[in-house]
């Protein structure tokens, strides 16, 4: 669906954007990542044809973005960090205005309309001037801009910037069900957003790719040691950390309770990579008759990815 090869942007000659290529399919939600400047922006703007690129190419469903830009604009959605709005006009207005500008008519203009007041949840500010709306409701507005045309591929650049939680779990299943059927690349800062609906991400520094694949796939090749965090009712910790470190594969147990006085002993456990000694650990604590309350596996965070790379 998007064909990307050695894309660049310079501005004079200062790589914005520096020899990057990727693809993107049908049905794939793509998390876009890097810090403040390090090109995501720029390579959103190149894809939805807002600005040329300075060498490299781009395809959109075939069409390529020099000799086919009105037939790549028609296929895409765009919402950028600030979204493209009319303040003097009201949401109604704004709604039938953009559904004109995409060649929308009739019967279809007040059923796209509809559609989008309903996923967007635009009811109750529709005779609103969109200069008196919250950040929150005007973002709304512009996904529901973005999406008025049913495009094949959505670009949302921090879609969901001053949403409240509940406005953000309901952008987040919006974007995984239009990810069922469309192309959409998402771009934000918020790292839990992109765990919770993202299938790929790629990173991108200094306008180069730094990483790219799944999350757990990112979280996996930068997560070193193999660790456990294990909790047991509150016990002789010397004890435990002593029978811990006997165990095989054991590099060493941190103890990393609250306190001396807290209810419960917790420990990180750091094994040899590919070790797994959670029966083992099991099988201590009912010989020594420890209650366990707690064992699980540590991954690095996304955040840990993204820092490791990008600072």
């Amino acid at each position: 669906m998007i064909y990307i090869e050695n894309l660049t942007k310079l501005y004079a000659s200062t790589p914005a954007v520096d020899d990057i290529s990727f693809e993107v399919e049908t049905g794939e939600i793509l998390g876009f990542l890097g810090p403040n400047g390090a090109g995501k922006t720029t390579t959103m703007k190149m894809i939805t044809c807002y600005m040329p690129p300075t060498h490299g190419r781009i395809k959109i469903a075939g069409y390529d973005v020099f000799t086919d830009s009105l037939e790549v604009r028609k296929r895409i959605g765009y919402l950028p960090e600030n979204a493209p709005l009319y303040d003097d006009m009201n949401v109604l207005e704004y709604l039938k205005f953009v559904a004109e500008l995409r060649g929308i008519r009739g019967h279809e203009k007040s059923s796209r309309m509809k559609k989008m007041i309903e996923v967007t949840a635009l009811g109750d500010v529709l005779h609103k001037d969109i200069g008196e709306l919250s950040k929150g409701f005007r973002q709304r507005v512009g996904l529901a801009q973005a999406m008025i045309h049913d495009p094949d591929i959505l670009v949302l650049d921090e879609p969901t910037s001053g949403l409240d939680p509940n406005q953000i779990v309901d952008i987040r299943d919006l974007i995984r069900r239009l990810g069922e059927e469309k192309t959409v690349i998402l771009s934000t800062h918020i790292l839990p957003e992109v765990q919770a609906t993202c299938d790929r991400v790629l990173i991108i520094n200094r306008g180069k790719l730094v990483a790219d694949g799944t999350p757990e796939e990112l979280q996996s090749s930068f997560q070193g040691a193999e660790k456990l965090r294990v909790e047991f009712k509150a016990a002789d910790r010397d004890a435990i950390s002593s029978r811990l470190k006997e165990l095989s594969q054991v590099r060493s147990v941190n103890d990393v309770s609250q306190s001396q006085q807290s209810y419960s002993a917790a420990f990180i456990v750091e094994l040899e990579k590919g070790s797994d000694i959670r029966e083992e650990i099991f099988r201590l604590a009912v010989q020594e008759n420890w209650v366990l309350l707690e064992m699980y596996k540590e991954q690095a965070s996304l955040e840990n990815v993204f820092r490791e790379l990008t600072v």
